[in-house]
């Protein structure tokens, strides 16, 4: 099942944010997550401020920068183990702290 990419940022994970803003501020940290492709499209989420936040667009101060296609997203999230595959085969590039690129996992935990 393929997840409405444009939905879950600008939808799910602000209101995941919104009930476990506590939590989220634990995992911290910047992200910018840049999606290309169909529904795709560059996000900034802030697990750092309070409230967390998660908007459309860019943010200068992000400490790990996401780069990966619309279907390989889809990938990552309906198996997160694929994330270091992805990385390898240079589907997903990531730039800046790498230990926050992993703990993104944890972020879309916080939907459950």
């Amino acid at each position: 099942m393929s997840v409405d990419i444009q939905k879950l940022f600008n939808q799910d994970i602000p209101e995941a944010l919104g009930r476990r803003g506590d939590d989220a501020r634990k995992i911290g940290g910047k992200y910018q997550l840049n999606i290309s492709g169909d529904n795709g499209g560059s996000w900034s989420v802030d697990l750092v401020s309070n409230p967390p936040t998660c908007a459309s667009g860019t943010a200068a101060d992000a400490g790990v920068t996401i780069d990966v296609a619309a279907a390989d997203f889809q990938t990552l999230v309906a198996d997160p183990s694929a994330g270091m595959k992805l990385f390898f085969a240079g589907k997903l590039k990531v730039k800046g702290n790498q230990m926050l690129a992993m703990n993104l996992q944890k972020l879309f935990g916080l939907m459950k």
